[in-house]
């Protein structure tokens, strides 16, 4: 197990890194999440060693590995901007930290990850004859080339366009998975972060301000901030609930003990939109002067379903989640 405790690092008086405290368990993939400039790189320049922690402590498994140098942890890394040797082929790149492997066993090694990142026969490529995604395959391949016991990973489809990064994002879901590899994923995008990590530590301003798995992180966020971050569809300000009663300002509300269809709370559909099987209503409860949206699959919906019904809505009081933190951004 990778485990961090405490962690801190600042330039001049900045701190970047405040006091942070994590945990890697075995064939796990975390994901940093959190907004530009929040600490998250920096977090993993600390843990490839890239950087030295000012306080705190880092090991791998009883192994002290604060003071280490990069190549003394072996962590395998991939970088938002490639960082390939232009000057070497696809080959040669991949091989390059396979010192002290015979050439066959290195040709061997090359092969076969070539065929994994699904690039065979690219050996005598050069990489400006590459594009972007081909060149950030071939990164990750040089990264796992040497069987890492961690892979990092920073931003690595950021400078792919959206239908390269969809792609990708699952061809290394699949590859992770594959290899029960260790890794820790940092992006600000988080839709990558929950199709890839089992377990999601979002930081704000240096710190973790929360760490779950996807569900828990949707249904009970941290602070309201958390909530906001995540882009949560149904969170209140206090004086927006002002009409419903036992309930207490900021709070979301949960999407999946909505009820439709039964109860005695009517609501105004304003909006319908259909995806696939997947519903989105947007909602307006007149009693309690508040809008929500509602997601999900259902079957209990009129056919005829057009703006302006009344729906019968049932909302038990354990649906909503009340937040530290009164600012909501």
């Amino acid at each position: 197990m990778l485990r961090l405790e405490n962690i801190t690092k600042s330039y001049g008086n900045v701190q970047a890194v405040r006091g942070v405290s994590l945990e890697l368990a075995e064939d796990e993939t975390l994901a940093l999440l959190g907004p530009s400039g929040c600490g998250k790189s920096t977090l993993l320049r600390l843990i490839a060693g890239l950087e030295l922690a000012n306080s705190g402590k880092i090991t791998l498994g009883s192994q002290d590995i604060t003071r280490a140098t990069p190549q003394a942890r072996g962590f395998g890394m991939v970088f938002q901007d490639y960082a390939l040797f232009p000057h070497l082929n696809v080959e040669k790149n991949i091989a390059f930290g396979l010192a002290g492997e015979s050439r066959e066993e290195k040709r061997s090694r090359v092969k076969e990850l070539l065929q994994l990142v699904e690039l065979s026969g690219y050996e005598s490529r050069k990489i400006h004859e590459l594009s972007g995604g081909e060149q950030q395959r071939v990164a990750l391949a040089r990264a796992l080339a040497p069987r890492p016991p961690i892979l990092l990973l920073d931003e690595p489809l950021s400078n792919l366009d959206m239908t390269l990064r969809e792609t990708l994002k699952q061809e290394l879901r699949f590859i992770l998975s594959k290899l029960k590899m260790r890794a820790i994923y940092v992006t600000h995008d988080q839709g990558e972060a929950f199709a890839l990590a089992n377990r999601i530590a979002i930081m704000r301003e240096g710190k973790i301000v929360q760490v779950a798995k996807q569900n828990e992180l949707y249904n009970q966020p941290a602070s309201s901030w958390v909530a906001n971050f995540l882009g949560h569809p149904n969170l209140y300000r206090e004086k927006q609930l002002a009409n419903v009663a036992g309930v207490n300002g900021p709070a979301v509300l949960r999407n999946d003990l909505i009820k439709l269809g039964e109860g005695s709370l009517e609501a105004t559909l304003q909006a319908h939109q259909l995806l696939g099987g997947l519903h989105q209503l947007w909602l307006m409860i007149p009693a309690w002067n508040l809008s929500l949206r509602w997601q999900g699959f259902t079957r209990e919906l009129p056919e005829n379903l057009k703006v302006g019904d009344t729906l019968k809505l049932s909302i038990p009081q354990e649906a909503w989640l009340e937040l530290p933190e009164t600012q909501v951004v």
